[in-house]
C-alpha cells in the first residue's frame, strides 16, 4: 500500500499519507481537500561498513541503519 507525501495547500503544511487509487487526503492539520501531491525525495542511505559518500541499501538487505530495515522515510535519511 503506498505512502505518498502531500502538501496542503490551504495551511501550507506537509504530510504523508497511505492512500488507494486516486484518492485525494485531506489536510490532518486544518482538514482541507486542497491537496497536492509532492514528488518524494529519493532515498540516500549509506551502506553499513561503507565509506561517506557511498550510497545504497545496507548490507543486511533492508535501508540504512537508522530504518530498522524499513524504508527510510521511517527514519527520515
Amino acid at each position: 500500500m503506498p505512502m505518498y507525501e502531500y502538501q496542503c495547500k490551504s495551511c501550507m503544511r506537509e504530510f504523508e499519507e497511505l492512500v488507494f487509487g486516486d484518492e485525494r487526503p485531506v489536510c490532518p492539520h486544518c482538514h482541507s481537500a486542497n491537496t497536492e501531491k509532492l514528488v518524494s525525495r529519493p532515498c540516500a542511505c549509506r551502506r553499513e561498513g561503507g565509506t561517506p559518500g557511498e550510497f545504497g541499501a545496507s548490507a543486511s538487505g533492508g535501508g540504512c541503519s537508522g530504518c530498522s530495515g524499513g524504508s527510510c522515510a521511517s527514519c527520515g535519511h
